[in-house]
């Protein structure tokens, strides 16, 4: 039985790294992303413990209540497991298959010279990253991303350069590898498969892109292959490459979808991270989340109580901007300035907006905690689902590196 493809532009692939429960930066810098874009594409959802053990390898303790914790928070702040699959990247070991048989091809320097390999070095000076697993990291990374076929990765602008080097690996696979016996044949009957209006369309496209390098044509040609319902995914892969001149495309390169960067402050109003001890978590307790955002620093010009201050040197002014209206905004620079409220009165707003809105997802999180079958169930369908789609990508690769022995 022949297997049609959804469309890779559709689909979107991300992950998070289980270490520790999520707080508001996770919140408002990534779920909230992911929230909008179950609505509107394909997506895959991991936890990636493999690359937790990237910088944590020598304390795995926590590992597992970490996975659990993060499925519970992702299901309380709406991630849906019916529109979304969630799984746990261990679970899927074609993701180590295909990155073990991507090292065969990807030169050394290209893992060296990805920006956040020396940054985090730097950053992380107290653990021993010497490691193949810490270089290799944007490698697994790839391999996550490839092996859906993910068309689209939602990053922030520090990320672009991991999508990139997948794009890379990917490009030098299909240049390796794509050449198939009877390739020229086997595109021409892809395009009968097209029908004749539609095959007609491809042919004056392509001829368009290689003969002129007519680029909007190489975009529209894409799309109509996407558009195709009566087409094996082997085709699809086909006519892509076809189009540009090339092999079969048997790995997609993949978009940066470039999200907004996170505007959730931490609590010193440096980002929110558990490295700086500056966070709020989703599941705090409301009086400890009232007690930190009370004890929170302000304008350190602002000593006594008739100081006017300056809200742009304030981290509670950061917090305004998240969760205030005009109004209260205008009430709490206003009187700021002026020395009319005090900072334990521009702050409760802040503590009154923030109880609100973790209210409904602590209420949530509390009831999925009670229920560890139903937490396990969602993983395992995520799994089985994320297994299937993984299986196909690599029997492709397989067979396209000669190791499909009969």
């Amino acid at each position: 039985m022949n297997t049609i493809h959804p469309g890779s532009a559709t689909r979107v692939l991300s992950g998070m790294r289980p270490t520790g429960r999520l707080h508001l930066g996770h919140y408002h810098g990534v779920l909230k992303n992911w929230l909008k874009l179950q609505h509107e594409y394909e997506c895959f959802f991991f936890i990636a413990d493999w690359h937790a053990l990237t910088t944590h390898y020598e304390d795995p303790r926590h590992l597992e209540e970490s996975v659990w914790d993060m499925v519970i928070d992702w299901l309380a702040v709406g991630i849906d497991p019916a529109n979304s699959t969630l799984f746990i990247q261990s679970r899927v070991p074609e993701h180590a298959e295909l990155h073990v048989l991507l090292s065969m091809i990807t030169p050394l320097s290209w893992l060296e010279r990805v920006p956040t390999y020396k940054d985090q070095q730097l950053k992380l000076k107290d653990k021993d990253l010497s490691t193949y697993g810490f270089l290799g990291y944007p490698l697994l990374q790839s391999a996550d991303i490839l092996i859906y076929r993910a068309g689209l990765v939602p990053v922030g602008e520090d990320q672009v350069a991991h999508v990139e080097i997948t794009r890379e690996v990917a490009r030098r696979f299909n240049f390796l590898y794509g050449r198939e016996s009877g390739y020229e044949e086997l595109c021409q009957a892809a395009i009968k498969k097209m029908g004749k209006k539609a095959g007609k369309r491809y042919s004056e496209l392509r001829e368009a892109y290689i003969e002129r390098g007519d680029r909007e044509a190489l975009i529209t040609a894409r799309e109509l292959i996407e558009d195709q319902k009566n087409i094996t995914l082997g085709d699809r892969e086909r006519l892509l490459g076809y189009l540009e001149g090339g092999g079969r495309q048997i790995l997609t390169e993949p978009q940066s979808l470039l999200t907004e960067a996170a505007k959730m402050p931490g609590l010193d109003g440096q980002k929110m991270s558990k490295s700086y001890h500056n966070t709020i978590g989703l599941r705090d307790l409301p009086d400890d989340i009232a007690q930190k955002l009370r004890t929170m620093p302000t304008d350190p010009k602002r000593v006594r109580r008739t100081d006017p201050g300056d809200p742009e040197q304030c981290p509670v002014w950061q917090f305004h901007l998240v969760y205030s209206g005009e109004d209260v905004k205008q009430w709490a620079g206003a009187g700021c300035r002026s020395a009319a409220i005090g900072c334990l009165e521009c702050k409760q707003p802040v503590i009154d907006a923030v109880l609100a809105e973790l209210r409904p997802i602590q209420h949530r999180a509390n009831e999925l905690s009670q229920d560890p079958t139903l937490i396990r169930s969602v993983i395992a369908d995520g799994c089985r689902r994320a297994r299937d789609v993984a299986e196909e990508t690599l029997k492709d690769v397989r067979r396209s590196m000669g190791l499909e022995y009969s």
